[in-house]
């Protein structure tokens, strides 16, 4: 099956508190998307890449990412949305080729595996949807407004969820589109194929595979890949 992926990196990321998107910031000498994209390159499962930018990024992106680091699999480069689930719904509407299979990716996640990948897109295949997740460490408790404990919810249930998130694409558009007509938002993808009654499987991912979201975070992925 032809698999297209969809990778993100059109977020402001205000928590990072600097004047360069997050996507751009070095991490051990390479953007941080480079990383990621360069995974995705060297992946036999991947035909295809779409990266998904902010405003006024197509050129640098094109020239000092793509070009740069020659990434022959990037066929587009598209501007995202005001929110997530507006950028991957750009992103979806510039996939041309014919293509069975959708890959959302965050692009600050910069330490995706072969391995991890490879493990996506079987249990895709298998059930048409499936996403990358671990098990929940602490405790999780819902707290009132008022910061008051309402419950102590059951850790062994719970799964904190990372990228990639792999679709059969017909599915994943016409989740997109239920939510656009229902003006629905989720914090990821696979909230909309729920919507649709369709089932989702986790995949177990890695407690490396982190989000790169504040400074704290680029400190981290140094140690990673050191340890690498």
């Amino acid at each position: 099956m032809k698999t297209v992926a969809l990778i993100l990196a059109a977020g402001r990321g205000r928590r990072m508190g600097t004047a360069k998107k997050k996507p751009y910031l070095l991490l051990a000498g390479k953007p941080i998307v480079c990383h990621t994209l360069l995974e995705f390159e060297r992946s036999p499962l991947i035909d295809e890449i779409v990266l998904i930018v902010g405003q006024d990024e197509v050129d640098y992106a094109r020239s000092s990412i793509v070009d740069a680091f020659h990434l022959t699999k990037v066929s587009t480069i598209v501007v995202g949305g005001l929110k997530r689930q507006d950028s991957v719904w750009e992103g979806l509407k510039a996939i041309k080729s014919d293509c069975d299979v959708v890959m959302v990716h965050d692009g600050v996640r910069p330490f995706i595996s072969q391995a991890l990948l490879q493990k996506t897109g079987h249990a895709m295949e298998a059930s048409r949807a499936a996403i990358v997740a671990v098990p929940v460490k602490n405790t999780i408790k819902t707290v009132s407004p008022q910061r008051e404990v309402l419950t102590t919810l059951d850790r062994n249930t719970l799964w904190a969820i990372q990228t990639p998130q792999a679709f059969r694409r017909d599915i994943l558009e016409k989740a997109f589109e239920k939510a656009i007509g229902d003006r629905f938002y989720a914090t990821d993808d696979a909230a909309l194929v729920e919507r649709l009654g369709e089932k989702v499987t986790i995949v177990e991912g890695s407690y490396e595979n982190i989000k790169i979201t504040t400074p704290e975070d680029l400190v981290l992925g140094e140690t990673i890949l050191r340890k690498r």
